[in-house]
């Protein structure tokens, strides 16, 4: 065997090898080994601190209107124009129960509404939005691409435009002042759709649509039991953007209603605000009630929170 072949031992080799080694790397600027070495200067570690900074300050201009209405709610109607903002009281409990007895519970009243407003009208929006998007995705008809560019046009276009000709019409049929006045156009939701059809496209393969029908399965079937379960994730974000914006809706309750029997809560504390101007002790019943009308919501989205962020991790896993 050749001497060439047996590779140095010793201590000699172990010396000149760790220099030459040591200088590849100096003139690399990298390990030997191809590995980037961990960048551990200020300068690394100055856009994640900037980030954390901005984040930080978003989350207290979101979080201070919250924090001062649960601070204002505490507080004494006299108290709460002549202490200090952020100082908290300790009237809550008894705000919370003139709200509750004002004219006989008229809050509670308003509050169902709402709950009938917000989970009716956000079920069936998400519904007919899952239909819609699921048919425009992967279906192919005449005239398709021009519905929807009317889509994304009411994407484009204020709600509050729409409110007084739908006033009007639903004068014109009887439906004014009723549930139904505020039901009906909270179901067609051109953003939901226009998300339902972005989703369905992404997550639903046609394959698998194929192969239901060749094996027998009705359309109805097949959008039933496989196309809602890949396209909840979606759906659960399309529920969650409807029940907010009807739950705070304003502009069409404030139109359609005039019983205040009827009214959602949004529409029931500005009628209590225009009452603060002769009875100043009804600020803090309308305060009060802003607290209330916020948990909801709060427990609305850390309860679907879990299922969101998993569902939707799920799909980017499958997609």
């Amino acid at each position: 065997m050749s001497t060439s072949a047996i590779p140095a031992t010793g201590p000699s080799a172990g010396t000149t090898a760790r220099p030459a080694a040591t200088a590849r790397s100096s003139r690399g600027g990298r390990p030997v080994d191809g590995r980037s070495a961990p960048s551990g200067g200020v300068g690394a570690e100055r856009p994640s601190i900037l980030a954390t900074a901005v984040l930080l300050l978003g989350a207290l201009y979101c979080l201070l209107p919250v924090v001062w209405v649960l601070v204002a709610a505490s507080k004494s109607p006299d108290e709460l124009f002549s202490t200090f903002t952020l100082a908290p009281s300790t009237h809550l409990i008894e705000n919370l129960r003139d709200l509750f007895a004002y004219r006989d519970g008229l809050f509670v009243r308003w509050a169902g509404n709402t709950v009938l407003y917000a989970v009716g009208g956000a079920l069936v929006s998400t519904v007919v939005s899952a239909a819609a998007g699921y048919g425009l995705a992967l279906f192919d008809f005449r005239g398709k691409k021009l519905f929807f560019n009317v889509i994304l046009a009411g994407v484009l276009l204020p709600a509050v435009i729409l409110a007084v000709p739908q006033y009007l019409l639903f004068a014109e049929v009887g439906l004014a002042n009723t549930y139904w006045a505020v039901l009906l156009p909270s179901i067609l939701n051109p953003y939901g759709i226009y998300l339902a059809r972005i989703y369905a496209g992404a997550s639903i393969p046609r394959e698998m649509i194929e192969a239901a029908r060749t094996d027998g399965a009705g359309e109805l079937r097949i959008f039933a039991r496989f196309a809602v379960p890949m396209m909840m994730p979606g759906l659960v974000t399309v529920f969650l953007f409807q029940f907010v914006g009807v739950w705070n809706n304003y502009m069409l309750p404030y139109i359609m209603l005039g019983d205040d029997s009827l009214f959602p809560i949004t529409v029931g504390l500005s009628t209590l605000m225009n009452q603060g101007a002769s009875q100043p002790a009804m600020y803090t019943t309308v305060v009060t009630g802003a607290l209330v009308s916020i948990l909801p919501l709060i427990a609305l989205f850390l309860l679907l929170q879990r299922y969101w962020q998993s569902d939707l991790t799920g799909g980017a896993v499958k997609g």
